[in-house]
This record gives C-alpha cells, sequence and structure tokens, in this order.
C-alpha cells in the first residue's frame, strides 16, 4: 500500500471507529471554544521523536500527537519567519501586502509592518465574546500602528524583533526588545519560560471567558542558546554580523540545539498541564507547528549541527519541501480522533476560517485559506486546490502530489508521493502539467501583486 493510501486509510479508520463528535457538537456546549496555537521558530520537519527525530528528547509533543491528529502535509506559507506570520495573522497569501513580506521585517525599516487594515485572527474572534493574548515573537511591525495592541490582542508580552537574545532580550541591534503590550518592560528569563508562565497566566485569568491564546516561541531560532546559559547580547553592541549566532563555536552547536527543542517541548507540556489543570482540555482546540524548515547550515557553517528537514530536501529560504514543510498536531478531546494521522495538504492561512467557523463568526470575504474543520473532525478530504510559494526570484506551486518548482523560468517538476526529497526531475515526461502548473501560478502572481 501507497502511503498516501495508508494515511487515508488511517483517518477513515479513525472517524469509523466513532470517537471522532460530529462538527458542531462539544462537550459542554456553553461557550464557543478556546484556541491556542503554538508556533515554534525555525524548527524543522524532522526535529521531533514523533517525527523520526532520534535526537531529540520530545515526549509532550509526541503525546499531543498520539492525543490528536498529526499532519504529514502541513506547510508555513512561507520559508521564513514574518510571511507566515502575516498569513497566519489574516488567512491571507503575505504577498498581498507588498514584497517585502517575502521576507523577514527588519528592524532597520521600522516603518514597515502589517498593514493597518488587514483583519486578523483576533480581531475576528473579538465578535464572539474572546479574550486575546499572545506572548513570544510579533515580528510583523516595530511601532504603532503595527504592534500586537494595534490587532486586536488585549495583551502582549514579547519581543518584536525576529531574534533577540533568549536571556538578555536584547536585540541584533543592540537593544531592548521585551516588551508588556508597547512599552518596554524588561524581565529576567530564558524566552520560552518567560512566555510559557504568561500564557498560562493569560489562561487562568481568562477561563471563564473564550480566548485565543497564540504562544510565539523565539527557540530554536538564533541566537543559540540554552536554557540556564549566560546572556551573549548587551545593550549598544552590534550584532548584524555572524555574532547574533550566539556565543557557541562551530563544533558546539548541536547540544545546544537539542536543549532548545527541548526546551519548546517543556512549554508545550506545561501548557497542557495547565489547561487540564484548568479543566478547559475538552472545550480547546490546540494546534502545534512550526513558521518555516529548520537551518541545515548557516553561511557554510555549522553543517549537520542545527536543525532536520528529513527527508525534504533544502532547508530555511528555500522553497523545497524543508524550507516550508512543517510538523503540525492538532489536539482538541473528543472531537479529533486520538492517533489519527492525514496526508492533506494544509498552509499556516487555514487556521483563521477555522477558528472562525468553530466560534460561528464570519471570515473575511477576501481570505485565500480554507477551514480545516470538516478534516478536523470528519476526516474528509480539503478542496482541490493549488498552492503557492514565492521567495525572491524562486517559487513553486503545488496540485495535489504534484511540485513545480521555479529558479527564476527554470523548473522542475516533483511527484511528492514518490519523492518527497525532490530528487528526480520529471518535467519532460509530462510537459502539458508543468504548462498548466505555470499558467497558475502566473495567474496567481498577477492576483496577489496587484492587492
Amino acid at each position: 500500500m501507497k502511503r498516501r493510501d495508508f494515511l487515508k486509510a488511517s483517518v477513515a479508520a479513525a472517524v469509523a471507529a466513532g470517537a471522532a463528535r460530529p462538527f458542531g457538537a462539544t462537550a459542554q456546549s456553553k461557550r464557543p471554544p478556546n484556541f491556542i496555537v503554538i508556533l515554534a521558530d525555525d524548527l524543522g520537519y524532522g526535529d521531533l521523536a514523533c517525527y523520526g527525530n532520534r535526537r531529540n528528547e520530545t515526549p509532550h509533543i509526541d503525546q499531543l500527537a498520539r492525543e490528536g491528529l498529526k499532519f504529514t502535509d502541513f506547510h508555513a506559507n512561507g520559508p521564513m519567519c514574518s510571511p507566515t506570520r502575516a498569513a497566519f495573522m489574516t488567512g491571507k497569501y503575505q504577498h498581498r501586502f507588498g514584497r517585502e513580506f517575502e521576507g523577514a521585517l527588519s528592524a532597520k525599516n521600522p516603518e514597515i509592518g502589517l498593514p493597518p487594515d488587514a483583519l486578523t485572527i483576533p480581531q475576528v474572534l473579538k465578535k464572539a465574546g474572546y479574550a486575546t493574548g499572545m506572548y513570544g515573537k510579533w515580528h510583523l511591525g516595530y511601532r504603532h500602528p503595527h504592534m500586537p495592541t494595534d490587532f486586536g490582542f488585549d495583551d502582549f508580552r514579547g519581543l518584536l524583533t525576529g531574534d533577540g537574545d533568549h536571556i538578555s532580550h536584547v536585540s541584533r541591534s543592540g537593544a531592548e526588545d521585551w516588551y508588556h503590550n508597547d512599552k518596554i518592560e524588561m524581565e529576567e528569563g530564558y524566552s520560552s519560560e518567560l512566555i510559557t508562565r504568561h500564557s498560562i497566566d493569560f489562561m487562568k485569568q481568562n477561563k471563564d471567558r473564550p480566548f485565543f491564546l497564540y504562544v510565539a516561541h523565539l527557540v530554536i531560532h538564533f541566537p543559540w542558546q540554552a536554557p540556564g546559559e549566560k546572556a551573549h547580547r548587551k545593550v549598544g553592541t552590534d550584532y548584524w554580523s555572524l555574532q547574533k549566532l550566539g556565543p557557541h563555536p562551530e563544533g558546539q552547536v548541536a547540544p545546544v540545539v537539542k536543549e532548545m527543542v527541548e526546551a519548546v517541548d517543556t512549554s508545550v507540556g506545561k501548557i497542557m498541564a495547565a489547561l487540564k489543570d484548568l479543566g478547559l482540555d475538552d472545550n480547546t482546540l490546540v494546534f502545534f507547528t512550526s513558521d518555516n524548515g529548520g537551518y541545515l547550515e548557516y553561511a557554510g557553517k555549522f553543517q549537520g549541527e542545527i536543525s532536520s528537514n528529513s527527508p525534504c530536501r533544502g532547508q530555511k529560504t528555500d522553497v523545497w519541501e524543508g524550507g516550508h514543510r512543517e510538523p503540525a498536531i492538532a489536539w482538541w478531546p473528543g472531537r479529533i480522533q486520538p492517533g489519527a494521522v492525514t496526508d492533506q495538504t494544509a498552509i499556516t492561512m487555514d487556521l483563521l476560517p477555522t477558528f472562525a467557523e468553530l466560534a460561528d463568526v464570519t471570515s473575511p470575504g477576501d481570505i485565500d485559506g480554507t477551514s480545516l474543520t470538516p478534516l478536523l473532525f470528519e476526516g474528509q478530504p480539503l478542496p482541490q486546490r493549488d498552492l503557492f510559494w514565492r521567495f525572491d526570484t524562486d517559487w513553486a506551486v503545488r496540485r495535489g502530489p504534484w511540485k513545480l518548482v521555479g529558479k527564476g523560468k527554470e523548473t522542475a517538476l516533483y511527484n511528492l508521493d514518490e519523492d518527497i526529497g525532490e530528487t528526480s526531475d520529471i518535467a519532460a515526461k509530462h510537459p502539458q502539467l508543468v504548462e498548466s502548473l505555470t499558467q497558475s501560478f502566473e495567474k496567481w502572481q498577477r492576483d496577489v501583486d496587484k492587492s
């Protein structure tokens, strides 16, 4: 049996077993469900034990997978931080906000940020009375009107830039970068530990009303630092050179990254324990994923010391699968069949319409994402659609198992069901499909660039 057929059978069997409630039924049905999104940073497809990693110990995330639905074909909207976060927040392709949203938004250009008229998940959910909190990495703007609180978050603690020091919370520009809402409010503690603590406090404070909690970890992004280490960066020093990567020389990074992956797992364990202690687990959808693929090397250094995107080709910044195929797990006891696996192709921007449907509020009419509710609760396939990635002159379009990768005007075609590692270009065998996918990409590109 082929991998895709096996995975489809797994979901079908799970649904037939009857453990998943039909869509619309909840355990208590007293209020709309809570939503918790845990977004790791730079976590590769193969970095977790439940995705085949033999180095990292991730028992809490593994348990989440055993108790929920594991995706094997979930994707970040972009192969970098800001693009995926913009798409997640808005349910749209980030390219609609301009070419600058294909890469990381830089603090050197603080006037650029998520457009003030963009409608976001917290703003949509507040229509249904949701409390909204975000803790961790924003990376979508550096001043008003581009701050988290400008887009519907009641409470925010964390960093605005893309890679603060995990201990001193100093940006690569040498500035303090730990905020409470729109003001600097520095705290002592490792990034994942602070984010976890504030997330749990938010849950406790809002346990009697529906809430949306966005847990936006900075780990495992550089600077590569483990819990308990000394700070690397200090205020007033520029870290835009390779100093930004942290204090550890080449050859000593692997054990540090292992500890960082496991710090994400520890956070998941504490959040899930608190959720159950508060008695909220039977009315909460938890979704765990990452913002882009992991680094396999950086500037020709640290090869084999950072992430694993196995069995995918490429790394962060690539439109190869390793740049955007992500670990992803959906969890909701009594609603999502435990231990199920799906190979349906989904993407970060699908979360907004999913949450809106479950909260019984109207999604914005101009979004690009698709609700995942039929898949999550009934094991139904998602509607057929083409999906697109673009980063600088590299691009890709996906249709079913087929993926066309473009490097400028040079293209290569792959069947991911048979060749997930994108090793064999079969474009010459399927010229009509290549033409169709190319035309689809060009049509999409004209659409998003005129937005």
